[in-house]
């Protein structure tokens, strides 16, 4: 198409059309490109200019790829390691963080969020931790998985990298050492940042990550990023069929959208957007440890943060104020005071000031700054919970706090997720919990995961290959 005219037609998925606004057909140029979302009708203008930064970025990688199979792991292992020590380096940080403060003023000046943008030193070190863990983790391609012996031949099963990696991150610095996890199977990556953040992210790639593969003596192409602050980078990365994976971080819908576009590409996705942890509290549950809980599951808010909490309603009178004073202190250590959303059945037991949500919004995830928020709510018991649990959550992250061994085992069983715990929900964390920095964390929203974990990190991008050994030719079927 060269051109779009207002009410055009666009037909889609065979037996449905969307007409073309008057503002796409102003913006269309020759040389654009148009993507149909297929699971809503939305239409997506890829400008030129954006789809071939995108279509570069693919094809260094996949020349990288190439390349990468052909290199000695040590060498792998020697990236990571100078990559790390690059982030040590006083010059380095100066000029990261220098970028980083600018970043943040631009994002305040615009009334944006900076929780997560700020590059602090904790940040830092743990970017730097993510970096050792790949660089002392052992090779894993070419891995045999299992063995089959035949009479006069053998069949194996291998792992093996898929390929291209292309990522969508939220405005986070730290993701590039999760990211380049991926170079330790083999893979290549090529990342889209959130714009927030796209300076913090130029100067990590120029000052450290990009030296680190040059004198390592890896392909400069093994990791990209794509310098661009527009949401159609990422369309048109995702829309790119030569991608082995698509992994998508950040606001529910944008990340439901961006899996979407891979999908009808043919391109495997990932989705990691939509959280918000619940937490049960059994009518036996300890006081102190239900406010140690809460305190410790509100301290920031990311995806494994507390969102709504239910309470057995028998214990009402002696738990719910703990779970209000947990929230309270999280609270205090920002200056700030909770904000607490109620059902009906909660709300009796509150100030008068706290408003009241039916139990449909209890699926809402509040996204919060400085002042902890949260969802309170009354269960006849456990098993009411996992209703609520099952039927209104993103089925993501959940603990039950109290409860005999039987109860704990019969929670377990019944609840419908794939993080489960028994008291602060922010354990959830690839690199906190399983000492292997994330990709990202999957939750049960959009069905079960095939042949992984919730935890997608680079250790767990891979594919499996087949290979036959034949000792006596005259083998057939």
């Amino acid at each position: 198409m060269t051109s779009l005219e207002p009410g055009q037609l666009i037909p889609f998925a065979g037996d449905r059309a969307v007409r073309v606004g008057a503002e796409l057909a102003d913006a269309f140029r020759t040389g654009d490109h148009l993507v149909v979302v297929h699971e809503t009708g939305d239409l997506l203008h890829i400008p030129r200019g954006e789809h071939d930064i995108a279509t570069q970025a693919v094809s260094a990688a996949l020349d990288a790829f190439a390349q990468l199979q052909r290199v000695d792991s040590a060498r792998v292992s020697d990236f990571f390691d100078r990559f790390a020590r690059a982030l040590q380096d006083p010059a380095v940080v100066a000029a990261i963080t220098n970028a980083n403060a600018a970043d943040v003023a631009d994002a305040r000046s615009r009334g944006r969020s900076t929780g997560r943008l700020a590059l602090t030193p904790a940040m830092l070190d743990s970017m730097i931790t993510g970096l050792h863990v790949w660089r002392d983790t052992p090779p894993s391609t070419g891995a045999v998985i299992r063995t089959v012996e035949h009479p006069n031949w053998t069949a194996e099963e291998l792992r093996a990298p898929l390929g291209v990696v292309g990522f969508v991150f939220e405005g986070r610095p730290n993701v590039f050492a999760d990211a380049a996890g991926v170079l330790r199977t083999g893979n290549t990556a090529v990342l889209r940042i959130a714009s927030d953040a796209l300076g913090t992210a130029t100067a990590i790639m120029e000052h450290a990550l990009r030296p680190a593969l040059t004198t390592a003596g890896l392909p400069e192409g093994a990791v990209q990023l794509l310098a661009s602050r527009t949401h159609a980078a990422g369309w048109a990365l995702f829309a790119d069929s030569r991608l082995g994976l698509a992994v998508a971080r950040g606001s529910g819908s944008a990340v439901a959208q961006l899996g979407a576009v891979a999908r009808q590409h043919g391109v495997a996705a990932s989705l990691h957007g939509t959280g918000g942890a619940w937490m049960v509290v059994a009518a036996d549950a300890d006081p102190a440890v239900v406010e140690l809980a809460v305190l410790h599951s509100l301290d920031r808010k990311v995806c494994n943060t507390l969102n709504v909490c239910c309470v057995v309603r028998n214990a009402a009178d002696e738990l719910l104020p703990c779970v209000v004073t947990g929230a309270e202190k999280a609270a205090a250590t920002r200056g700030t005071r909770p904000v607490l959303h109620a059902t009906a059945s909660a709300r009796q037991y509150l100030d008068r000031g706290v408003p009241e949500i039916p139990d449909s919004e209890l699926g809402t995830e509040w996204e919060w700054e400085d002042a902890p928020e949260l969802s309170l709510v009354l269960v006849d018991d456990i098993a009411h919970a996992v209703t609520l649990f099952n039927e209104h959550s993103p089925r993501f992250a959940v603990s039950l706090v109290g409860g005999d061994d039987a109860a704990q085992r019969e929670f377990y069983e019944t609840v419908d997720a794939p993080f489960v715990g028994n008291g602060f929900t922010r354990w959830v964390d690839g690199q906190f919990a399983f000492d292997q920095p994330e990709l990202g964390l999957s939750n049960w929203q959009s069905g079960r995961l095939l042949a992984r974990g919730g935890v997608l990190s680079g250790d767990s991008v891979h594919t499996v290959r087949a290979r036959a050994v034949v000792s006596d030719h005259s083998v057939h079927r």
